[in-house]
């Protein structure tokens, strides 16, 4: 994560450096001055100290910094009294002891901008990633899915994010300063200390091995839950139309009962990083107490016993840091897990790729063509097979045949919302593929039978994709449309709110709405994909009025199941099984009494 989001935020992460390596210098040394405190109070020491000047050769520098403080508290407390001394070396711990949490807090508070900004930056990449994929990666895939990797996913690596990069910068720092200080006080006791230290860090890591894959199943099955929330709320009318309220419950509680069980296996284990931290620690401190207070007793000490006091003080304060780490250590395996499942998404090829120096199209001049065209999913079977046609600009050529038969994909081929498996479409003697995907759509409208609109006011479902529309523009379009009278029948006109996917409007509003979207748009190709199939008669008659202005001098693709809308088509291809069987007008495929007239008089009868 650090590796690929943190560039732009390493100013932040400097700024946490400085101020956690000043707090621990200043922890440091208002730990130092325990040392004179317990000598001063218990009346420990009776050595006379002499100046030693700084530049005095042969000296060691420890030897001369301990002697030269002792010195000048000794100095302090002969001229001033011991009570004097007492409060002034406490005054002065707790000014150190300010200072350190002063900038404890800074370097936590220097930190917020990069952890928020990484879990922003993360959320961003992702959702462009779901708008440059390819429509045949959503076809297998559950949306539920890609909302709980968008949500809990990346709420999971934002919490490791928060929880672990403050610590990850903060606790190394202090051990470092905490070990080097140990280590000038006492590398005899040090390495003993050292001793245990891999058998802590090892224990730590038994517990938290199984954790990512553990986090990984749990996210699995939220994942899952997401999925039937989704299902379920856009399946409610058939739930209780059918009385499957019982059977969803039991579902969705087989689910959450299973993501349950993994979560508090996970959250039990994240649990035991504080115990057994804890644990190792205080044992950690006992043994040494046990091994140092033995030689000081004995007389065999390497150092007097405020020192040795001291040292136990800066031994037990890198025990928080190192337990502060296993918190990380356990965080981390879980923000790992959500971002693999993340990474899914963020690494899926895009099939639909541009060209380098793709070719930009500014109009549509003289036809579209299908060249032998053949087309599979990923699963390999066939779609279509042999296309060989060709649209003039101007002309309307409908398509029909039979639901399944590879209608829809043929018109999806020409936005490339698919690409071709073999032959090609060409605008104007152009390979699509050799165009840039922005110039090719934007000579495109689309119309569809399940018009989609998005949760917003009317004004910007129709001004959707038209930069800078003004409101005599949409209610332009509203007109040409046939929707200007009913929007403005209702209480708020064009700022009403359309609701979740248009909810809060009839099928035949909505349709003329996504019409006036195409008209406000006034592309030269229009695409109509059975754009009154699921409209009662009356809505039909007002968007088959709409449909006919908009697609009055334009080139229109329209693919159509009611054969009335098509009959004064330019041309009808007739789709069976993924191939043209019949082409022409509409009472010339009536007269050759093949597939297109059994279709006719089905719809007839």
């Amino acid at each position: 994560m650090l590796r690929r989001y943190a560039r732009p935020y390493l100013k932040y992460a400097g700024g946490s450096v400085l101020m956690n390596v000043l707090s621990a210098v200043f922890n440091i040394f208002s730990f130092t001055l325990v040392i004179p405190l317990l000598q001063i109070l218990f009346n420990l020491n009776d050595t006379v100290y002499e100046f030693i000047p700084w530049d005095t050769a042969g000296v060691e520098f420890k030897e001369k910094a301990i002697n030269n403080a002792y010195w000048w508290v000794s100095n302090f407390m002969d001229m001033h009294g011991a009570i004097v001394t007492l409060l002034v070396l406490s005054g002065f711990m707790v000014l150190m002891t300010a200072l350190k949490t002063s900038c404890y807090f800074g370097s936590a508070a220097v930190m917020v901008p990069m952890r928020t900004g990484l879990a922003k930056d993360l959320r961003m990449q992702l959702y462009n990633k779901i708008l440059s994929l390819p429509l045949g990666f959503f076809s297998q895939e559950r949306k539920g899915d890609i909302i709980a990797r968008m949500s809990g996913d990346v709420g999971e690596v934002e919490n490791s994010i928060s929880g672990s990069i403050d610590m990850l910068i903060k606790n190394p720092i202090l051990i470092i300063f905490y070990v080097g200080t140990l280590l000038f006080i006492s590398w005899q006791l040090t390495l003993f200390v050292l001793v245990f230290a891999p058998l802590m860090m090892w224990l730590m890591g038994v517990i938290g091995r199984n954790l990512k894959k553990r986090s990984t199943e749990a996210q699995s099955l939220w994942s899952d839950t997401m999925s039937q929330v989704e299902e379920t709320l856009g399946g409610l009318r058939i739930i209780k139309a059918f009385l499957a309220e019982g059977k969803m419950s039991a579902r969705f509680d087989r689910v959450t009962g299973a993501m349950k069980r993994k979560n508090s296996r996970v959250s039990t284990r994240q649990a035991l990083a504080h115990p057994v931290s804890e644990f190792l620690g205080t044992a950690m401190i006992c043994i040494v107490l046990c091994f140092g207070g033995s030689l000081i007793i004995m007389g065999k000490s390497f150092i007097d016993a405020p020192t040795f006091i001291f040292f136990m003080v800066i031994l037990y304060s890198v025990i928080q840091p190192i337990k502060d780490l296993s918190k990380a250590a356990y965080n981390i395996p879980k923000g790992l897990a959500s971002m693999e499942r993340i990474d899914k998404i963020l690494d899926a090829e895009n099939s639909i790729t541009e060209k380098e120096n793709a070719l930009e199209i500014k109009e549509f001049k003289d036809c579209i063509r299908f060249e032998h065209v053949d087309f599979s999913y990923d699963e390999g079977r066939e779609i279509l097979h042999d296309i060989d046609f060709e649209i003039k600009k101007g002309q309307t050529v409908a398509i029909v045949g039979a639901s399944g038969g590879g209608k829809s994909t043929m018109v999806d081929l020409i936005p490339r919302f698919y690409d071709v498996t073999s032959g090609r479409i060409t605008i104007d003697g152009h390979d699509i593929r050799d165009l840039s995907l922005h110039s090719l759509r934007s000579l495109m409208g689309n119309v569809n039978q399940d018009p989609i609109l998005f949760n917003d006011t009317i004004f910007n479902n129709i001004a959707f994709g038209v930069e800078h529309a003004t409101i005599d523009d949409v209610r332009a379009a509203a007109r040409v449309a046939n929707a200007e009278e009913f929007i403005d029948e209702k209480e708020e006109k064009f700022d009403t709110n359309v609701g979740d996917r248009g909810v809060k409007l009839s099928g035949g509003q909505r349709q003329r709405v996504s019409i006036a979207r195409a008209v406000l748009k006034n592309p030269p190709i229009l695409i109509l994909d059975e754009a009154t199939a699921s409209l009662d008669t009356e809505s039909e008659r007002a968007v088959q009025d709409a449909l006919d202005r908009l697609m009055s001098n334009r080139t229109t693709i329209a693919i159509a199941h009611r054969l009335s809308t098509i009959k004064d088509a330019d041309e009808i291809i007739v789709i069976d099984g993924g191939r043209i069987v019949e082409r022409g007008k509409h009472d010339e495929l009536i007269a050759k009494n093949g597939y297109y007239r059994k279709l006719h008089d089905m719809q007839a009868l």
